[in-house]
């Protein structure tokens, strides 16, 4: 048995995923132990329930695989400081930073102290972490890999090719320049300040129109081959040294926005600020910017590898809407993304990588998404125990439904009279998305759910949509294009006569970020989804995270918790509904 412990540390999204014998067995991030968003730095908690989960202590560990090196591009950084004399603050934050991925081996024997580490700790360049992870874990013998985010290992950008048990890489953009350094400039200018808001700026998007695409088109530089440079002038990030912190909390980054994006675009907005239509203008256009990069990088890989499969990770990887249209823009036939394509499921790739290194085998592709904790009906029953005081004075019923048909019947009618409900199942989902074992679910029906979603648990932005979860067979039907989604990676276009029918999770765009949902998947969600299709003949449910401003649940009672402080009407834990009574 070969035992190999992956991680993602000292940066934010920290994580780690334990890969035996080729197949990742248990994964989770540390935000959903700490419950801090995207927390940053080692991730102990979620190694100590890797470990636990799998039956396995550190000492029996043979390989610890990290998701950066280093070491890597030496000459570049070397050639970079000598033609650019950055602030001397700037180079001693990266030596620092240098300091502290290198000296992961001590922090682990620190913080298992009781444990004998034998495993032989592997660094493993940020990008080729990434292409293994997209590669790796896709179901694909032979495709394309891109990795693009902001900045790891002194790079932003990679691809090359992944046949079999090998992932090539042919081609990197390095530092300064980045695709996510332009998005979260952006983002920072628009006034969501916290790191990972990114996702926001997708949202306001639609509401925009195209009036700033030639000012994008200034910053963002597309050039012959498929690649691309930023207008340095527009950005802080090549020179100063920016406010952050990578190392045991949450992630903070500084404005990467000089005074010469604001001469370009206009005042920046406050983020207490009204959003006005200037700002999803600038959305709209920078999204366009975006995907135009991107269409330029792909269709280039396209006639150079002339393969029709594409698999695709790195932060900008979670761009669902660009990924949506990728078989529309360019000749990829289908698209990959992992469920975890940030920096998180970097420690996936690290862990791919060393196998595929020692073994000369694919590792077993990513079938779900499902690797995370689950709570035992045992272990629901006495939290229940210890809440009846909380749940009378709520005003709840509890009712324990051991068939789970029946359940699936009863939720689904719940759901269908319009009523919220939390739904707890099985393992915690690997990546930023519920996946209908710690979601929050809603008829896609009623016009006013999202206002009600709003109102009662995620007090979030308007105009932040909501995703539907789908019948896999019925996709065709009511989406513009066909294919499996199901880590809720791709917008698609709804066929315009089915928009009405759905206007909770229709965005104004008339598209939805969807999943697909099998019954090897996960059958118990495709049951839920099922009855709710058989009561009102729409083959979906809306599906939001089950959390409030914090990370997604992980235990039962942080869902009970979460249930008791908002307004939702009802909760689902295990095969137990609580349900409230009395307002």
């Amino acid at each position: 048995m070969t035992v190999i412990l992956g991680l993602n540390a000292y940066h934010a999204d920290s994580a780690a995923c334990l890969l035996v014998d080729g197949k990742v067995v248990a994964a989770a991030e540390e935000e959903r132990f700490r419950r801090i968003k995207h927390w940053a730095g080692l991730p102990e908690e979620a190694i100590r329930w890797c470990l636990a989960d799998g039956g396995i202590g550190l000492d029996q560990v043979d390989h610890i695989a990290v998701n950066a090196d280093p070491s890597a591009h030496h000459l570049r950084k070397f050639a970079y400081v000598l033609s650019h004399m950055p602030d001397p603050r700037f180079l001693l934050q990266k030596i620092i930073n240098k300091r502290e991925r290198s000296g992961i081996s001590g922090d682990l024997v620190q913080a298992f102290s009781t444990v004998r580490l034998r495993a032989k700790i592997h660094h493993i360049e940020h990008h080729y972490a990434h292409l293994c992870s997209a590669f790796g874990c896709s179901p694909f013998e032979r495709a394309v890999a891109v990795s693009v985010d902001g900045f790891g290992d002194f790079a932003s950008t990679a691809w090359g090719f992944g046949d079999g048990a090998s992932v090539r890489v042919d081609g990197r953009i390095y530092f300064p320049h980045s695709l996510g350094a332009f998005y979260t400039a952006i983002t920072q200018y628009l006034g969501f300040p916290h790191y990972g808001d990114e996702y926001k700026v997708m949202g306001l998007a639609p509401y925009g129109e195209l009036t700033c695409l030639n000012e994008m088109r200034r910053i963002v530089v597309l050039l012959p081959g498929g690649e691309y440079r930023l207008n340095l002038k527009y950005f802080r990030h090549a020179r100063e040294r920016l406010p952050h912190q990578w190392s045991s909390g949450a992630p903070v980054v500084g404005n990467h926005w000089s005074q010469d994006l604001e001469r370009l675009l206009g005042p920046p907005r406050k983020p207490d600020q009204p959003v006005e239509q200037r700002h999803k203008d600038i959305a709209r256009s920078a999204q366009r910017m975006y995907e135009e990069a991107l269409f330029h990088l792909l269709n280039s890989l396209h006639a150079k590898y002339q393969l029709s499969d594409l698999a695709i990770a790195g932060g900008c990887g979670m761009n669902s809407v660009a990924n949506g249209k990728i078989t529309q823009e360019t000749s990829f036939q289908r698209v990959y993304v992992q469920a975890a394509a940030g920096d998180a499921g970097g420690a996936v790739g690290a862990a791919v990588a060393v196998w595929h290194d020692l073994k000369g085998e694919r590792c077993i592709p990513m079938q779900d998404a499902y690797l995370g904790p689950q709570a035992s009906e045992t272990e629901i029953s006495q939290l229940l125990s210890t809440r009846v005081a909380d749940l009378a004075a709520a005003g709840c019923e509890c009712r324990n439904v051991a068939d789970e048909d029946a359940l699936c019947a009863i939720v689904a009618r719940e759901i269908a009279d319009g009523r919220v409900v939390g739904w707890f199942q099985g393992r915690m989902e690997w990546g930023p998305r519920a996946l209908g074992n710690r979601s929050i679910l809603g008829d896609p029906r009623r016009p006013d759910m999202k206002n009600i979603l709003n109102a009662k648990i995620k007090r979030r932005e308007s105009f932040r949509p909501f995703a539907p979860s789908v019948l896999r067979e019925a996709v065709p039907e009511w989406f513009e294009l066909d294919g499996d989604v199901p880590f809720m990676t791709h917008v698609f276009p709804i066929r315009a006569e089915r928009r009405a029918l759905i206007p909770a999770v229709t965005h104004v765009d008339g598209s939805g970020r969807l999943q697909t949902v099998s019954p090897g998947g996960n059958p118990l969600y495709y049951r839920l989804i099922k009855a709710f299709f058989d009561l009102t003949g729409v083959p979906m449910v809306l599906n939001t995270s089950f959390n409030e401003n914090e990370p997604v649940v992980c235990r039962p009672a942080e869902a009970l918790d979460c249930f008791l402080r908002t307004k939702m009407d009802v909760l689902v834990l295990g095969s137990v509904i609580i349900r409230r009574v009395a307002t």
